[in-house]
């Protein structure tokens, strides 16, 4: 005689099949990311007088796109499989770097510019290249050539920032400012491009694919012929020249530069990139970091508005990080994926 299973053995299989069902859409596009940005918005205007007025929209659209492009290196090195502590180096680099050089010694902006990322490329072309051809972490490496580069700085500038920003620069970053005459920040859309730029060298390129097949598995990369010294290089140069553009832009934003303009970013743009549902050497593209900018953007705005301090951030944003790294946890090996 046959036995048919209780309801609570019913109720079990369904939930396992809901959680299945619901990790695989998380595997597809970042589905939680978009719930909770959501959820974090609808209870800012439930709660936060005027956080749906023109200003705060821009304000909060400004800051998401300066943490955004900050963590566009971080975005490529997390999917290759690796982590970049420089970082924060590099943007404080570029903003004292393109201020100095503009103000004070009355480079021209294009030319400063080109100096400014061309040197930020070759170093992290550097750092990648000793972190392949060594095996080496590249948490130590990159630990160790932000702290040169900012000492270079310092001493470059005797330990003493001034000098003022262009006033075309500042309308770039600020939440006033107009593109060809329309009321939306310039920032905004640089960062909209380069979004869409970033999600189809990822999955229209051959160097995208090289880099997702890098990270998942570098011995299968290998004997599928693909020159991963060359992969590992060419993140490392674009994480440092994008942090140091996103440090140009960060300078115009605050109107002026600091040897601590970029420290905020150091833990902001990793948990940008793990919070918007990457994993190291794993699935996801640029765009999920966007949702995670968004998503500490609003939560940001949130706690401020409520009257919480910085320590208290940082307390929710590693809360944020070991929830999500918790999650990503039962997800597919690395090494199982090739």
């Amino acid at each position: 005689m046959s036995t048919l299973p209780g309801r609570s053995a019913l109720t079990r299989s369904r939930g396992k099949a809901i959680l299945t069902r619901g990790a695989r859409l998380q595997r597809r596009a970042p589905a939680i990311q978009v719930v909770v940005l959501v959820a974090l918005y609808l209870y800012g205007v439930a709660t936060i007088p005027g956080l749906t007025s023109e200003f705060s929209i821009k304000a909060m659209l400004v800051l998401a796109a300066l943490l955004g492009l900050a963590a566009a290196g971080q975005t490529f090195v997390v999917i290759l499989g690796g982590i970049d502590f420089s970082i924060a180096s590099y943007i404080t680099g570029g903003a004292i770097t393109f201020t100095t050089l503009t103000s004070l010694d009355h480079w021209s902006p294009l030319l400063a510019f080109v100096v400014l990322v061309a040197g930020a490329a070759a170093l992290g072309a550097v750092t990648g290249f000793i972190c392949h051809r060594f095996e080496v972490q590249p948490l130590v490496v990159t630990l160790g050539t932000g702290s040169m580069v900012l000492g270079v700085i310092l001493v470059w500038t005797n330990g003493g920032v001034s000098g003022t920003v262009p006033t075309w620069l500042t309308n770039l970053s600020s939440p006033a400012g107009k593109t060809f005459g329309l009321g939306v920040p310039p920032v905004i859309l640089i960062w909209a491009l380069v979004g869409v730029v970033l999600a189809l060298v990822l999955h229209r390129t051959v160097a995208g694919r090289h880099i997702y097949a890098t990270g998942a598995n570098i011995r299968a990369a290998r004997l599928a012929l693909v020159n991963t010294e060359r992969v590992w290089t060419g993140v490392f140069a674009f994480s440092a020249a994008s942090a140091a553009i996103a440090g140009v832009l960060l300078a115009g934003f605050s109107g002026g530069s600091s040897p601590t303009i970029g420290d905020p970013y150091l833990f902001e743009a990793l948990t940008a990139v793990i919070v918007g549902g990457i994993t190291v050497g794993g699935n996801g593209d640029y765009w999920y970091t966007t949702l995670g900018a968004l998503i500490l953007t609003v939560l940001t705005t949130i706690l401020v508005s409520k009257g919480f301090d910085a320590s208290v951030t940082q307390i929710v944003f590693g809360g944020l990080i070991l929830v999500a790294v918790a999650g990503y946890g039962r997800d597919v090996k690395p090494a199982n994926r090739v």
